[in-house]
């Protein structure tokens, strides 16, 4: 069940509580039309991913950074961050065959009674406010995703019809997904099912509450080649 009431925290404090945050990067460039895959392509002179793991690192809770990436990619990873200079500390974990499975793999390093929060790679322009908010709450309320509501009108198609919904109680999910690490860890236990669009679905197939932590409409995920542009000039 998600819990539509967002909480905003302005002035977030650093947590007591460890904390770790999974970056997964399993995506392959497709609808890119890229030779590499997004979370490589330069924004800025950088890649996607440092962009990502910077934000995480201005977090004034300074998770553990773990980085979930296929096998293939570990080599030019490495690669890249000797040619950048990037020494931003992470663990690199092998990615599975879905989100689902790349996020259990991360999940082993984290411990019980840390806070982790899960976030795409591909979202570079996440605030480091935000990923704070998400930490405090998910101390608090044990599961939160960031969200913000949808600016446009939403139909929802039914068979061969279709019908509008109130646009005021619809709110676009994006990352990170924060919890307290024994909560999703449990709930990661299960077997795999396709539903399984994000980690707060599974958190939910296992029977918790899913809170709100507004987020900003300038963390989109980067999937097409105009974002590039559209993040470059966000990020100057």
């Amino acid at each position: 069940m998600l819990h539509a009431n967002p909480h905003t925290t302005h002035n977030p404090q650093p947590i007591t509580q460890k904390s770790y945050a999974i970056i997964v990067a399993g995506g392959s460039g497709t609808r890119m039309q890229a030779a590499v895959p997004k979370q490589f392509l330069p924004v800025n002179g950088l890649p996607v991913l440092m962009h990502t793991l910077l934000a995480f690192s201005k977090s004034l809770n300074k998770p553990e950074l773990i980085v979930v990436l296929p096998d293939t990619h570990h080599d030019y990873w490495t690669q890249l961050c000797t040619e950048h200079h990037f020494s931003i500390q992470h663990q690199l974990v092998s990615g599975g065959p879905t989100r689902f499975h790349s996020v259990k793999n991360g999940l082993k390093l984290v411990p019980d009674d840390a806070l982790i929060a899960v976030h795409d790679a591909v979202r570079p322009l996440v605030s480091p406010q935000t990923i704070d908010a998400a930490y405090q709450q998910a101390a608090r309320q044990g599961a939160v995703v960031v969200a913000v509501k949808s600016r446009d009108s939403v139909r929802q198609i039914k068979g061969s019809f279709t019908q509008s919904l109130l646009r005021d109680e619809i709110y676009l999910v994006q990352t990170p997904q924060t919890f307290k690490a024994s909560l999703l860890k449990a709930s990661f236990e299960c077997a795999y099912h396709e539903s399984f669009t994000d980690d707060a679905s599974v958190a939910e197939h296992a029977g918790h509450t899913i809170h709100i932590v507004e987020g900003s409409y300038q963390n989109f995920k980067i999937t097409f080649p105009e974002d590039i542009a559209i993040a470059e000039l966000l990020l100057k």
